[in-house]
């Protein structure tokens, strides 16, 4: 009896320590309470966080005694020792800086931001309240070396560190560790189908590549969103935003943002949560009329094809297609549509979130599910300007976790909804009110009939076209709007614009930290593995035959060791190695080494060397898409033949004996090519076959993708000058293998190279324009650096400040048809001024940027973008008896349009008034 005794006493003992609960309030100086403060047992990963009211609960495993450490963004940190059970900790934080906030994304493991072995930018709840943009994802655009692409008003695209369209792949975007991106085009859509503002519990952003961590997908920058758990953050919370936008081509529009948290502890151990959001406004309206960059013309041109008018890219040389002398050498192109006449311009966004929490031993052990849903209306510009109506993504995740380990598996599937290609819109209401060869042949008819009567070549062409236009679709007429309506409804590219998709991936991830076994070394190890379904139908992939599925996985681990040099100096090493292997390609590995020196806790010095790679992705390997003005054709060896398609054979063609219609696959443009400038500088070399320069065709003949390789080099600074904070870094990027697309030109008949008949087929226009997706001969390198100052001045102002250089180094004109995409500027600054309480409860900010002028590089069209400057501001109320506050916000304050790209709308200015009420 009495063995027993001991035994209940000791297993007793075991149970307490077990169960040590400390509880407590965290307030600043002036007694307000801090939401989402940091309570982490010291030594360890456990931990929790404050709620809206600032208050905490932890239960901890750990032998007494020991020491908590509470941390929260902009105050100093504290570390209080806890001897005893139950024991009531109450904190108060004094004002400190940004560099005591914790971040895990550097290293999968909590660590102050000070700390960190790479450059992490964090946007936690305090930036969030305080951004003077429309909402907390536009708000990344302040941070230090981002860039943010506005594709249209809910569609916007970080960049960090360049090479990045709209369809930035080398950039990974994870909400709750789940990847964000579309499965149909391998990039996150901005936050369309993202986060609800009121669930943000933080965000990290790292610029450089991250593959040694978090595999091929980040390979130049990744963005973390984790939002509140329900265990920590319970009740009603909700906004509304109503305001304006405000264009020069759109005019006035409303704009509204709603947004509603219900979270509820049902127990220590179940709880669960609902998000809902709905956004609604009206796009920036696209009006760019001039001629697609580098053609000068004008809409008097005869072979105009407009930026933002759709349809004038079905063009043809009217001599080579009538056979006839008398008829000039020229491309004309037919009549197309306005945008403003093939979309409405509505954008939406609506979405949902809801998270069952299951803790079944009240502690750290924790099973989730967590499910998203979101739709909505968009543009989106690729290789051309799409209608994105009704698309839907949804996410299903199932995780188990504690603080030292994860185990989750997700599944992401899209479905395109009621999405069109506005281009191919406009091409196929044409040719269903008259087709194009028939267009063209009453044009070349009118135009000999107007010469031999005695006009001018330009009076000529003016009633070549008025004859050809006879009976014209015009916008509003039942006639376009039938037309329209066949056209948006219609998957073949042939006779229609609507495309397809039911894509879906299937990821797991693991990872494991060791370091609470042991002190020697922290060691974490993890993996990771993916399948593809690709299922657009054909009409972007060459999945008409079914889906095409393929594989992918990864293991990596990580060893980190802190070594404390003398009583003011330590020294934080990390190494870490991942290993990723694709179904299509050879294993790579990806290791990285840096290295953290801390003096007097108030200076760092980083660097680390760290190399990366990106496998193609599904559209560079079995895209199958016709863009118009030329074919996109992945390089999978499966893919080459998969894609056909029939073309037509001009006159001068047909005389060579070559039949009236040929057959050609995309192996043609990998194998049977010339360099696309090489047949524009051939054409332009004379008018006929006798009087060209065959010499200048290049042949082209695109190598198959692998994956691509970058080795990135980084030395960063962080400290603390008196009352000046100073963040600061360098790259340098060596790329290898850089993806990208050629354009070639493939003829229809002959062999490229060899100077038979092929070169007769490039002169009788009878060739087809690809773009293929390839790797660099060339070197690809990129250099830069930035540097952030942030200050405390007139007795409690934020002051902040950053600088960011970044260039690219590629010899454009030796490799002119290799597209890069670098897309960024050289030079840009940013600064802020505010105060969380200028006077008792109200704020205010003012966020300012300026871009450097650079050179957009994009499938849809390259161009220079003008240097801009833009004034955000915003002023807040805290109303603490409704738990509540007011902001007044107005981005672009200036109102000076601009815009990031060639082809989108011009970004007018937003005005609005928001309500947020919090844990009611």
């Amino acid at each position: 009896m009495k063995t027993i005794l001991k035994l209940f006493t000791m297993l007793f003992c075991v149970a307490s320590f077990a169960q040590t609960t400390i509880k407590g309030k965290i307030i600043d100086n002036t007694g307000l309470p801090l939401p989402g403060a940091n309570i982490v047992i010291v030594g360890t990963s456990t931990g929790t966080v404050s709620d809206f009211d600032g208050n905490y609960t932890l239960t901890a495993t750990q032998e007494l005694p020991f020491s908590i450490r509470v941390s929260y963004a902009g105050f100093e940190p504290q570390t209080i020792e806890i001897t005893s059970n139950n024991q009531v900790v109450d904190v108060t934080l004094a004002e400190g800086n940004s560099f005591d906030e914790v971040v895990i994304s550097a290293s999968r493991t909590p660590e102050r931001i000070f700390e960190s072995p790479v450059t992490v930018e964090r946007f936690g709840l305090k930036e969030i309240k305080n951004t003077a943009s429309a909402s907390f994802y536009e708000g990344l655009e302040n941070l230090k070396g981002v860039d943010v692409n506005t594709n249209s008003l809910t569609f916007k695209s970080i960049n960090t560190r360049g090479f990045a369209t709209f369809a930035n792949t080398r950039f990974m975007q994870l909400v709750d560790g789940m990847d964000n991106s579309a499965p149909a085009l391998n990039f996150p859509i901005g936050n369309l189908v993202g986060m609800n503002e009121t669930d943000v519990f933080s965000v990290e952003l790292l610029p450089g590549a991250a593959s040694a961590l978090y595999g091929a997908n980040a390979f130049n920058g990744i963005l973390f969103m984790r939002s509140k758990s329900p265990f920590d953050f319970q009740g009603i919370s909700g906004y509304h935003k109503q305001g304006i936008t405000s264009q020069d081509a759109g005019g006035d529009n409303t704009y509204r943002d709603s947004g509603i948290r219900m979270a509820y502890k049902f127990s220590e151990k179940f709880a669960a949560k609902v998000n809902f959001g709905w956004l609604k406004g009206t796009d920036w309206t696209a009006n760019n009329y001039n001629g697609k960059p580098g053609t000068g013309d004008t809409r008097e041109s005869v072979g105009y094809d407009g930026i933002n008018v759709y349809g004038d890219l079905v063009s043809t040389n009217i001599r080579t297609a009538s056979g006839l002398g008398i008829i000039p050498d020229v491309v004309v192109s037919r009549t197309g549509y306005e945008e403003r006449h093939l979309t409405d311009y509505n954008a939406e966004s609506i979405k949902a979130d809801w998270g069952l929490y299951f803790r079944p031993w009240e502690n750290d052990f924790e099973i989730q599910y967590i499910g998203k849903y979101g739709t909505g209306n968009t543009i989106y510009q690729g290789s051309n300007r799409y209608n994105i109506a009704g698309f839907s993504q949804q996410q299903h995740k199932i995780e188990v976790r504690n603080d030292n380990f994860f185990v989750r598996g997700y599944v992401v599937s899209d479905d395109a909804g009621d999405s069109y290609d506005m281009v191919f819109t406009g091409v196929n209401i044409l040719n269903a009110w008259k087709p194009h060869a028939q267009w063209f042949q009453e044009y070349i008819g009118a135009y000999a009939g107007a010469t031999l009567g005695g006009a001018t070549d330009t009076q000529a062409h003016v009633a070549a076209r008025a004859a050809a236009e006879t009976g014209r679709f015009e916008p509003g007429t039942p006639e376009f709007d039938a037309a329209f309506e066949r056209s948006i409804n219609d998957p073949s590219l042939l006779t229609g614009s609507k495309f397809q998709d039911q894509s879906k991936y299937y990821h797991s991830d693991a990872n494991y930290n060791f370091s609470h076994l042991w002190d020697a070394v922290d060691v974490q190890v993890g993996g990771s593995y993916r399948k593809y379904s690709l299922n657009s139908s054909g009409t972007i992939y060459t999945d008409f035959d079914g889906p095409i599925d393929y594989s992918e996985y990864g293991i990596y681990t990580q060893l980190q060791k802190e070594l404390e040099l003398n009583e003011d100096m330590t020294l934080k090493l990390t190494a870490s190695a991942r290993y990723d292997k694709s179904e299509f390609f050879d294993g790579f590995l990806s290791p990285r080494i840096s290295a953290g020196l801390t003096v007097n806790r108030n200076h760092n010095i980083r660097a680390s060397l760290q190399t990366g790679f990106r496998n193609p992705t599904t559209q560079d390997l079995f895209i199958g898409l016709d863009a118009g003005a030329r074919v996109l054709v992945g390089s999978a060896p499966t893919n080459l033949d998969r894609y056909e398609r029939t073309h037509n054979v001009n006159p001068g063609g047909i005389a060579l004996g070559q039949p009236a219609t040929i057959t050609q696959t995309g192996r043609a443009a990998y194998e049977n090519s010339y360099l696309n400038s090489s047949v524009i500088a051939y054409l332009a070399s004379g008018n006929t076959v006798g009087t060209r320069d065959a010499s200048l065709l290049e042949v082209g003949n695109s190598d198959i993708v692998t994956p691509e390789k970058i080795t990135s080099m980084e030395v960063g600074y962080r400290g603390k000058l008196d009352k000046v904070i100073i963040d600061m870094s360098i790259y340098y990027n060596k790329y290898q293998d850089f993806i990208s697309g050629e354009i070639v030109s493939a003829p229809l008949y002959g062999t490229a190279g060899t100077n038979d008949i092929s070169v007769d087929a490039i002169s009788n226009r009878d060739y087809k324009d690809y773009q293929t997706y390839s790797n660099s001969e060339a070197d690809v390198n990129s250099y830069g650096g930035s540097i952030g100052l942030d200050v405390k001045v007139l007795g409690g102002f934020d002051l902040g400040g950053s600088y960011t250089y970044t260039k690219q180094d590629f010899d454009q004109a030796a490799f002119p048809d290799f597209i890069t995409s670098f897309n960024t500027p050289e030079h840009k600054t940013k600064l802020s001024f505010g105060n969380t309480e200028v006077v008792k409860n109200i704020g205010f900010n003012l966020a300012w940027r300026w871009s450097d002028n650079y050179y957009w590089q994009a499938t849809f069209g390259n161009g220079d973008i003008p240097a801009y400057h833009v004034l955000d501001a915003q002023v807040n109320f805290k109303i603490p008896a409704l738990k509540s506050s007011l902001k007044l916000g107005a981005t672009n304050l200036l109102g000076d349009e601009y815009f990031t790209a060639i082809g989108v709308g011009s970004i007018g200015s937003m005005y609005y008034a928001s309500w947020t009420i919090n844990n009611l």
